[in-house]
């Protein structure tokens, strides 16, 4: 191997982004300083986007064990859960922002197609996909050329792959105007007996590489994503992966097939560091080496170098350890796909992985010495609060006045593009392909995914008010995963499990690590409280952009991704009025509490005011009589109150079946907070005339909080007497709102 001084090797290591202390670490495993190809092997793996090592710490506290748990965090590509009838539910989150933010398209459709490789590898088919999109303002080109980009490259990877979108979230703020984030997730379905770990052991086994050819793009990608964006982040882009949905769709139907085998070991998806990821990861956990030849690997360019080779992140790539004696089997499954399958190296006692070029030994690096839990270093940073918490905590709600008119307000409010119908972007995906998503024309708070054959469904959603957390990590954290068990729950599920993209600033800077420590808290709390143990995810770091020598992070934000078990499809819930004549009613109580709402951000321009108030015992309670009325068939529609506040979530009710609502608010708290203000733990349900008295019952012996509102009706929206306007009217104005921005 060709070496290094020891000066040359640490200024080599510094140009790759290794600390000094780094650098030293890799000395001592190695045993002697490292060449070019096995510092750039520890630059890519010890990176934030690889290794995690500013947050393992924290992660490690999460809760992880159910009784339905097959695979807790971090032991394979995705959360595994026991979903019944022998068949396992495999779901992850995870994000692609630093690439979207320089190429859209093609960042955004990568993304896409890396969640789902994560979930096939795993020998489950992809089923549901959903994603969680940030953008800045929307007035600016640049955001316009962004969400284009983004929504595209969602649409077109997914619609031709051939899996259905069921939900998501779009927001926008000026914090993400340089900084998008983009975050995608991917729901299957496999049978328990049919599991595919990511692992690697029998001394002798085969190691092959299978799909696509091997290009110089992504090289360096996870430590490009480990940085902060700035002006000049475009010339610092590796070349962009590009994918294939139609040779995804090749390597998906190939994995499954041979998932139908026992020919093979373990297999692993190649993302993020590429043949380094994936050997090294599967050979830690297998404990065991390997043996790679890197000359065999079939490239797209000639006399690529073996750093290129082993970073490449080029798209719908796997590494399979097979069976010995099983080769033949394992080459005519993926010839008959016409990909390639490629036998480039063997599985040795171990520890180390050997990189050999043309005969020459290339590196030689010890494997759990390179991953995330073994020897890739771990941090503790120093977090403090933030000044802009002096300024959240002396807000003054007085201070506030009401506005003379609520129509007005109304109006603004629905139609802003943060609580507005985002079909500019739905109408772009395809939610119908494969006919299993239950919600198409029948919306509920969470998109709901046939199981046939059963009598079971799957409810799944992506949540967070990045807005709470920002003004209280914890409690907003908390309030991100209550809003997502709640969505399942009005659904008519039972939430089961989590998975999570935590997208923060600099974990150098202690104001941005206060905020992911307090949001780990937080989850943490909820998630021990409602049952839904944390299987997975991702979490991003350095989304904050440098433009003119300020620094500008984006909003803390924990997305959650949750899944639930609708345990027999006659209970599935929507969120719209069904009929005239049903009685409207909000499980919890009216409130004055309009801190960090959509209503005092956007209409009155205050950014700093407390997140809304939160209790997870009454949030709890809350759960517990919902589901128990929509299992007693008491409830025919129910929808969660969230952005927008009350006015928000009626109107969203009326939309499905054109159907108004005449609603009396008896009450002498300050109307405006009434009807926009985003107090937590609410829910407006529709009850049948004559299941009124049970329905109160249940609530009265749950001691859980209700207040009757009034009558669906014909067409307005009528408000204490006073239309709101015609329910056609407001949804053409409201909804196309989008549309005519982007146009």
């Amino acid at each position: 191997m060709n070496q290094y001084n020891e000066n040359e090797a640490r200024e080599a290591a510094d140009k790759l982004g290794l600390l000094p202390e780094e650098f030293d670490k890799v000395v001592t495993y190695l045993g002697r300083i490292p060449n070019f190809t096995e510092l750039s092997i520890y630059s890519v793996m010890w990176s934030e986007h690889c290794s995690y090592k500013n947050s393992i710490k924290w992660l490690k506290t999460l809760p992880k064990t159910g009784p339905a748990i097959l695979a807790e965090a971090g032991e394979e590509n995705a959360g595994l859960v026991d979903i019944g009838d022998g068949m396992a539910c495999a779901f992850k989150i995870e994000s692609h922002n630093h690439p979207s933010a320089i190429e859209p398209y093609q960042g955004a459709a990568t993304g896409v197609g890396g969640i789902n490789r994560d979930i096939f590898t795993m020998g489950a088919r992809p089923i549901a996909q959903l994603n969680s999109l940030r953008f800045g303002d929307i007035s600016q080109d640049r955001t316009k050329w962004l969400l284009k980009g983004v929504v595209k490259g969602i649409g077109d990877y997914g619609n031709a792959f051939g899996i259905p979108v069921l939900g998501g979230e779009v927001y926008f703020d000026p914090s993400y105007n340089q900084n998008p984030l983009v975050n995608a997730m991917s729901v299957g379905i496999v049978d328990i007996n049919k599991t595919i770990s990511a692992t690697s052991h029998g001394v002798g086994n085969p190691v092959f590489i299978v799909g696509s050819s091997t290009g110089k793009d992504g090289i360096h990608g996870a430590t490009f994503a480990s940085g902060d964006l700035s002006e000049d982040s475009a010339d610092d882009l590796p070349s962009v992966q590009v994918g294939d949905p139609f040779q995804e769709k090749l390597l998906l139907e190939a994995s499954l097939e041979l998932a139908d085998t026992d020919a093979i070991i373990g297999m692993q998806d190649m993302g993020a560091a590429g043949i380094t990821c994936s050997t090294s990861e599967m050979s830690a956990k297998g404990g065991c080496g390997m043996d790679i030849y890197l000359d065999k690997v079939p490239t797209r360019q000639e006399n690529m170098l073996p750093f290129e080779i082993l970073l490449s992140e080029s798209q719908e790539r796997m590494l399979v350890v097979v069976k010995k004696g099983r080769e033949p089997e394992v080459m005519e499954i993926f010839d008959k796909w016409d990909l390639n399958c490629v036998e480039i190296g063997v599985v040795t006692k171990g520890p180390n992985l050997k990189y050999y070029m043309s005969g020459e030994l290339v590196g030689d690096v010890p494997a759990d010495s390179l991953v995330l839990g073994g020897g890739a270093p771990v941090y503790e940073r120093e977090y403090q609060e933030p000044a802009y918490i002096q300024k959240v905590k002396s807000f003054k709600p007085e201070s506030v006045s009401i506005p003379d008119d609520l129509k007005e307000v109304a109006k603004f409010i629905l139609s802003h593009v943060n609580v507005a119908s985002k079909k500019w972007v739905t109408n772009q995906y395809d939610s119908m392909v494969g006919g299993a998503n239950m919600t198409t024309n029948n919306p509920s708070d969470a998109g709901i995914i046939n199981i046939k054959g059963t009598s079971k469904a799957i409810a799944m959603t992506v949540d967070c008010n990045a807005r709470y957390v920002y003004a209280d990590p914890e409690q907003g954290c908390a309030m991100a995963v209550a809003e997502a068990a709640r969505n399942i729950v009005c659904s008519g599920g039972t939430p089961a499990a989590i998975t999570n993209c935590l997208n923060f600033g600099n974990p150098y800077s202690p104001e941005a690590y206060w905020q992911f420590v307090g949001s780990i808290k937080g989850m943490s709390k909820a998630c021990l409280k409602f049952s839904t143990p944390v299987t997975g995810g991702n979490v991003s770091f350095y989304n904050q952009s440098t433009i003119n020598g300020v620094t500008v992070p984006v909003l803390p934000t924990p997305t959650i991704g949750m899944i639930g078990i609708i345990e027999n499809k006659a209970h599935i819930t929507p969120l719209g009025f069904t009929q005239k004549g049903l009685n409207i009613y909000m499980m919890g109580s009216y409130s004055d509490d309009f801190g960090s709402s959509q209503y005092l951000i956007q209409w009155h321009k205050v950014e700093h005011s407390p997140a809304p108030k939160f209790d997870l015992e009454e949030e709890f309670n809350l759960h517990r009589s919902l589901s128990e009325a929509i299992k007693m068939d008491l409830i025919q529609c129910a929808h969660d109150i969230s952005d927008g506040g009350l006015m928000a979530a009626l109107f969203e009710m009326t939309r499905p079946n054109n159907l108004g609502f005449d609603v009396n608010l008896n009450t002498e708290i300050r109307v405006d907070a009434v009807l926009f203000g985003e107090a937590q733990s609410r829910v407006i349900v529709g009850v049948l005339d004559a299941n009124c008295k049970s329905f109160e019952e249940v609530l009265k012996n749950s001691n859980q909080a209700y207040v009757s509102l009034g009558k669906v009706v014909g067409s307005d929206c009528i408000i204490n007497g006073q239309s709101y306007g015609n329910v056609k009217e407001i949804d053409e104005y409201c909804s196309g709102r989008l549309g005519r921005i982007m146009s």
